[in-house]
């Protein structure tokens, strides 16, 4: 183990990412997010789209999750789950939350804080009807966070539900579908040689974007 430990402590990686400057960034947020998407995307990071999900239960303990961003608009950066779920449950009694992105080619990070809400019915059929057939299957065959006997408990649920809907378009389930957070505070980080790294922040008060710098 002291060895394993030893090899932790000596890691090193020094940063040597281009500059963040208030002066080069744009006002709005939801636009220099889409930017670094976009560059994400163009670097051919793994899976760009996958985030961080930290919420926060009713007896005050921390839980996060990767999950995948499906869409982003002025209304809030949506995602899709089970609506049984811990993180769902979280939700319920808490609906602060905040997503994180960590795109190492890039040497960024991006925070976003906010509050959660169930997006409408029509987005959620929409990209429940979109995904692969036994996606939709595993839906319905998933009782998400909850305890089962074994693997073949799941299997044989898969079984029976692709048996059930074998014939006819599997409808999207009750239980199942999206959430939005809106966001009320970003925070774009970039890797800096000797970690003065640059964090560049944006917290909303009254309607107005205020931006910042924090010191790394």
């Amino acid at each position: 183990m002291e060895d394993i430990n030893k090899f932790v402590r000596e890691l090193r990686k020094d940063f040597s990412g281009e500059p963040l400057d208030e002066s080069h960034i744009n006002p709005n947020p939801l636009l220099q997010f889409e930017h670094w998407f976009k560059e994400a995307v163009k670097a051919d990071v793994n899976e760009p789209n996958a985030m961080v999900l930290s919420t926060v239960a009713e007896n005050h303990k921390p839980s996060a999750r990767v999950v995948l961003l499906r869409e982003f608009t002025t209304n809030g950066f949506a995602f899709f789950t089970n609506y049984q779920s811990r993180k769902a449950e979280d939700l319920v009694k808490n609906p602060n939350a905040c997503l994180t992105f960590f795109w190492p080619e890039l040497e960024r990070q991006i925070r976003i804080e906010g509050t959660v809400t169930q997006h409408n019915k029509e987005a959620s059929d929409n990209y429940f009807h979109s995904r692969p057939r036994m996606s939709r299957i595993g839906a319905w065959s998933s009782p998400q966070s909850k305890k089962i006997a074994g693997r073949h408990e799941l299997e044989n649920l898969v079984t029976a539900f692709d048996k059930k809907y074998n014939e006819e378009i599997v409808p999207r389930p009750d239980f199942w579908g999206g959430y939005l957070l809106k966001p009320t505070y970003y925070e774009f980080w970039q890797g800096r040689e000797s970690r003065l790294h640059d964090r560049i922040c944006y917290q909303e008060l009254e309607k107005v974007w205020q931006i910042f710098r924090l010191a790394p």
